[in-house]
């Protein structure tokens, strides 16, 4: 197939790259930090880079990662259900569409994922320049 045209950016090329991704995304994603002010059992969807994967023995095969997007982090709870049809997305997934509901108790809150989707394939579609550090 052909390769993937580069995307146009109008922003600072120093910013985060959800801050750059974010107009080539789906409309109605929650930032993180929209994401943080939600209600409990509140229906949402954000985007962001992986950037924690943790699997503990002790969970019972939950899946637990961390998105960063250019406001901050969402915590997201991936039940064993959900990661038999994801397990890709989960492994190897960079950049995660994701949907679900809050879970909040108190001030710590997670998503509690039921679908996502991996765009890692806009990653590659970012413009890049090296630097000359001397």
């Amino acid at each position: 197939g052909a390769e993937p045209q580069p995307l146009r950016f109008v922003a600072d090329e120093r910013a985060h790259p959800l801050a750059l991704l974010r107009p080539h995304l789906p409309a109605g994603l929650q930032t993180a930090r929209q994401w943080q002010q939600l209600a409990h059992k509140r229906r949402c969807r954000v985007a962001g880079l992986i950037t924690n994967r943790q699997r503990p023995g002790t969970a019972s095969g939950v899946v637990f990662l961390t998105l960063e997007d250019e406001t901050g982090n969402c915590n997201l709870v991936v039940w064993p259900r959900v990661l038999e049809r994801y397990r890709a997305e989960v492994l190897q997934g960079r950049l995660l569409l994701v949907s679900g509901h809050m879970e909040r108790q108190g001030r710590v809150c997670h998503l509690i994922v039921d679908r996502m989707q991996d765009r890692g394939d806009l990653i590659a579609r970012l413009p890049t320049r090296s630097r000359d550090f001397h």
